[in-house]
């Protein structure tokens, strides 16, 4: 079911449109079948040679020495580098950055790239790796936050002190931050709680799951200017970053940005390109290096596992009064977790006057964390939205009447500081509550409904772009934002929207970091929120541009001319009258082609807010979950192609319940990951899932021309508890640890019914 099936879809004060709102066939949609899309791995360049990387197999321990002589006289091998050949000065986080890079001194965790090889082919590149002797000294390792945080723990790292509050401070320890969001009397919040729920909960290390393994190209040519040919998730990201990491000025990088295989945030870092960069200065060859699916596990940056404590009050009538809850966020090796989002938007979704947040920031001998989809959010409401559901069983109340009760609107206070814009998440609570899902009981033994809300905040942040006018009437856009989820099409249906074309008239392109002004990441759910808006800006001016050349044509003020729907129109003479496509025509011969321009970074971002009702069957004999339905809401504000906002919906759907019910890093005692590979590290199938039923609700956001939020984010969030919920209402067992897979299931209803140790 979509949202046009369904007839109680929420759509409010939504004008109509010609183009908006459509689902034509994506402008890539051909290359893409046909497989003549390039992503990152099919680069091919004169002189190529290939790299490797060599990675720690300890968690934890000091590189005493490293010897190369042998690789580097194996026949084929051009060059090996070390994190000698890096610099080493500036500020503390960018000195972490480069070690995680190239390890120097110490491997914080399995998989740490050490030394790197170029050769004629990888396969020379791979022997050549064994052949670099390093002599380590291993140090005990810890894996988790809360072992981390003891006072005994051994120190990832000597020179990491405690940042409190935002004020260093002397104490070192593996603690990287310490953070608190407080709002009213946590005392007085309690106090006048009549019932109070609490609950500890734990969650494990858990990978995007991207198709694509990281590649990349680079050059490093004899002029100084470096070229890298890579697929991720921002081309302007990977040419600052890897100028951070080599010392050397963003104007001597241009990157070109290749195809992306997913990324859902792990595509929001580098890993390879500045290696690559050394490698090739040092040969002379443009130089490859694409990560196997075992590097890509043990050696990308996943997203944290976490403990959280959480204690809820609320009165009899069901009015929340006073939340307190303890996070402690893994960062991997280095700090950086997203701890701090986990803390702002778990609670988010409710007015709650009174509030106490703790957050840690902890390191670990794993990777280094990166982004995961609302990074932060699913573990942190993992928590909140089963207390919730305990909470509206405890008072006798419907678990969605509760949450409407206490949901936040435009105006509320958020816990960061800020009021609410104008948001959907009322609509989204009424949209669940009379959808035919949540109204049909559920039969049979062993069955169970959950439900769950999420709000994300999202991004707005820079953007550009450019469209050109063709003597066809079809207009070129460039543009620099990676498309990860369609927003090609998105991004050109609010040009043509603006133009009066076709969507087939707007002949979308990502260019590279030289051809086009500074555009942020493709991430945060931002992409056709704010790369949209600039696209509607470039738009304006070209109307603006045309709108001239059609008055001089006509001999009138251009105050006098506007353009409506594809036809320019004079506001004193009727009878005049030219389309878009004849005006095109005419440029050459009356001043020249027409080239609309905009750089943007807008500030009216709108919050998404998502929900899920989920129903499972949980077998009780093996504790095996079956998924039997699964309904995901979300506020679009505007969907600009429902489709591609359905497939986001349905897409974190998806990655939701892989994340409750079965995926995690299984690490042994030692700090190895067990299962890095994707026979291993349990993700679903399509034999795994129902079908993902979508309802859009649409609120416009005031804060965009279309009424535009960003939906790549909120609807990961809610899956895993509503999941939850869904066990426990179909065996009685409140889950507090993931993945709930069979066996925890099994041990968690051993350990309820007081038998466990």
């Amino acid at each position: 079911m979509t949202s046009t099936d369904y007839e109680h879809n929420m759509v409010l004060e939504t004008e109509k449109y010609d183009v908006i709102g459509t689902r034509p066939v994506r402008h890539d949609g051909h290359n893409k079948v046909t497989g003549r899309d390039l992503y990152g791995a099919d680069f091919q360049i004169a002189g190529l040679i290939h790299g490797k990387v060599l990675r720690s197999p300890h968690a934890h321990a000091v590189i005493k020495s490293i010897d190369t002589t042998r690789a580097e006289a194996l026949p084929g091998v051009q060059a090996v580098v070390t994190g000698k050949d890096l610099p080493n000065d500036g500020s503390a986080s960018l000195r972490y950055s480069r070690a995680n890079t190239l390890a120097r001194g110490k491997v914080l965790y399995v998989g740490h790239a050490v030394a790197a090889v170029a050769a004629t082919s990888p396969h020379v590149a791979e022997e050549a790796l064994d052949l670099i002797k390093v002599e380590y000294e291993p140090l005990p390792s810890v894996l988790t936050a809360p072992e981390a945080m003891k006072d005994d723990a051994p120190l990832l790292h000597d020179d990491l002190t405690t940042e409190s509050m935002g004020q260093p401070s002397d104490k070192v320890s593996n603690i990287a931050s310490y953070s608190q969001h407080r709002l009213g009397d946590i005392d007085e919040g309690f106090s006048l709680a009549d019932e109070i729920v609490e609950g500890e909960f734990y969650t494990k290390t858990v990978h995007q799951g991207y198709i694509e393994p990281h590649p990349c190209t680079a050059l490093w040519n004899e002029d100084g200017r470096i070229t890298i040919w890579c697929s991720s998730q921002g081309a302007f990201m990977v040419r600052d970053y890897t100028a951070e990491r080599l010392g050397v000025p963003v104007s001597q990088i241009t990157v070109v940005p290749m195809e992306i295989g997913g990324g859902f945030g792990g595509k929001t870092e580098v890993y390879i390109e500045p290696v690559a960069a050394l490698l090739s200065r040092k040969t002379g060859h443009p130089v490859k290096i694409v990560m196997t699916r075992k590097e890509v596990f043990e050696s990308t940056g996943p997203t944290s596992g976490c403990f959280i404590r959480l204690t809820l009050g609320a009165t009899n009538d069901g009015k929340l009064t006073a939340a307190r809850a303890y996070l402690a966020f893994e960062a991997g090796a280095f700090p950086g977790s997203p701890v701090s989002l986990g803390a702002t938007t778990f609670l988010a979704p409710y007015d709650i006057p009174n509030v106490l947040i703790d957050g840690y920031d902890v390191v670990v001998n794993k990777p280094k964390v990166a982004a995961y989809r609302a990074p932060g959010a699913p573990q942190a409401v993992f928590a909140s939205e089963q207390l919730l559901d305990e909470l509206a069983e405890t008072l006798g109340m419907d678990p969605l009447e509760l949450r409407l009760k206490n949901a936040v609107k435009e105006g509320s206070r958020r816990l960061s500081g800020p009021p609410y814009p104008r948001i959907g998440l009322i609509e989204t609570i009424e949209a669940m509550k009379t959808h035919p899902h949540y109204k049909t009981p559920l039969e049979g033994p062993n069955r169970g409904r959950g439900v769950a809300l999420g709000l994300w905040y999202n991004i707005g942040m820079a953007s550009s772009c450019t469209i050109s006018v063709n003597d066809d009437g079809t207009v070129n856009l460039i543009e620099g934002s990676a498309d990860i989820g369609g927003t090609r099409a998105s991004i050109a249906m609010q040009a043509a929207e603006v133009l009066g074309l076709r969507a087939e008239d707007v002949l979308p392109r990502v260019v590279d970091t030289d051809s086009i002004g500074y555009t942020s990441t493709s991430d945060g759910s931002r992409t056709t929120f704010a790369t949209g808006w600039a696209a509607y800006e470039a738009a304006q001016d070209v109307v603006r541009q045309m709108s001239e050349r059609i008055a001089a044509i006509w001999s009138l003020e251009t105050e006098s001319v506007y353009l409506d729907h594809g036809i320019f129109r004079s506001r004193t003479d009727s009878s005049l009258e030219m389309t878009f496509k004849e005006l095109a025509a005419q440029l050459p011969d009356t001043g020249g082609r027409v080239l609309g321009s905009a750089a943007v970074n807008p500030r009216g971002i709108g919050p998404s807010a998502a929900g899920n009702i989920v129903d499972v069957e949980v077998d009780p004999e093996t504790g095996k979950v079956t998924v039997l339905r699964f309904t995901a809401f979300q506020d679009a504000g505007k969907a600009i192609h429902p489709s591609y906002v359905e497939g986001q919906m349905q897409g974190g759907s998806v990655q939701g319940i892989g994340w409750a019910l079965n995926e995690e890093y299984y690490y042994t005692n030692e700090g190895v990951m067990s299962n890095s590979s994707f026979l291993d590290y349990r993700m679903p199938t399509s034999l795994d899932l129902p079908m993902i039923d979508t309802v859009i609700i649409e609120v416009p956001n005031p804060g965009h021309p279309f009424g535009v939020r960003g939906v790549g984010e909120a609807n990961i969030i809610p899956p895993i508890p509503a999941i939850a919920n869904a066990i426990y209402h179909a065996t009685g067992v409140r889950m507090n640890s993931l993945p709930m897979n069979p066996g925890a299931i099994m041990e968690r209803t051993w350990e309820m019914s007081g038998h466990g140790g």
